[in-house]
């Protein structure tokens, strides 16, 4: 647990931005990440169109176009490491937010 802002946060965890949450309509996850010694919020994923990710046609489009698996993301700090993360295959959008 760290703190963002006056309040508790889990690190490292991808979360729906909920209605009445700081981003809600701008960007449908978040996930806070200790940037050297202060915690960063990193908001990732258009909140207008559906994850479509158990497709594979769908799933590899998306990797192509982000360069998930040519030049992967190393930066916790950046939303392309969280979006090319989600996109993974092996686990379902369900399962990385529990």
């Amino acid at each position: 647990m760290a703190e963002y802002q006056g309040r508790k946060v889990t690190l490292d965890k991808p979360r729906r931005i909920q209605k009445g949450d700081t981003g809600y309509g701008k960007s449908k996850f978040e996930v806070f990440v200790k940037d050297g010694e202060r915690v960063k919020r990193v908001p990732f994923g258009s909140p207008t169109m559906s994850i479509k990710r158990q497709s594979p046609k769908n799933r590899k489009s998306f990797r192509a176009r982000f360069k998930c698996d040519k030049n992967p993301p190393k930066d916790k700090t950046k939303a392309r490491y969280w979006s090319c993360k989600m996109w993974q295959s092996g686990k379902s959008v369900s399962d990385m937010l529990k």
